[in-house]
C-alpha cells in the first residue's frame, strides 16, 4: 500500500515518510515481479536492492529489517545507481491498495 496521498500530505507539512516494511516482509510476490526481476537483470541488482532504491528515488526513509550480515550488505549497495521516471511509474503500477502490515488505526487503549 503505497498511501500516496498521504505522502502527498506529509510532504506540504515538511513531514517525513518512513516506508513501513519496505521489502513487503519478502512476501506478496513482489521480487517475482516482471519489472523488479528486469530491473535486477538491467542493473546488476537483487530485487531487494531494486525496491529499496525505489522506495529512496520516491524520496522515503527506508530501513529494511535483516539479522543476515550478507543481506544488511547488500541492503545498503543501493547509492551506485537510481531508477529513472518511467521506471518509478512502472514499479508505482503494482500497487494493489492492500495492507501488508497491522493497521495503525486498530492500535489503541
Amino acid at each position: 500500500m503505497q498511501q500516496r496521498q498521504l505522502h502527498a500530505w506529509n510532504a506540504t507539512h515538511k513531514i517525513q515518510t518512513e516506508s513501513w516494511s519496505p521489502l513487503a516482509q519478502g512476501g506478496e510476490g513482489v521480487f517475482d515481479q516482471k519489472v523488479i526481476r528486469e530491473l535486477a537483470d538491467k542493473y546488476g541488482k537483487t530485487p531487494a536492492q531494486i525496491v529499496i532504491r525505489w522506495h529512496l528515488d520516491c524520496g522515503l526513509v527506508v530501513i529494511p529489517k535483516s539479522v543476515t550480515p550478507s543481506r544488511i550488505a547488500e541492503n545498503f549497495a543501493v547509492w551506485d545507481f537510481r531508477l529513472d521516471k518511467d521506471e518509478l511509474g512502472e514499479i508505482a503500477k503494482l500497487d494493489q491498495g492492500k495492507r501488508l502490515g497491522p493497521d495503525p488505526e486498530q492500535f489503541g487503549g
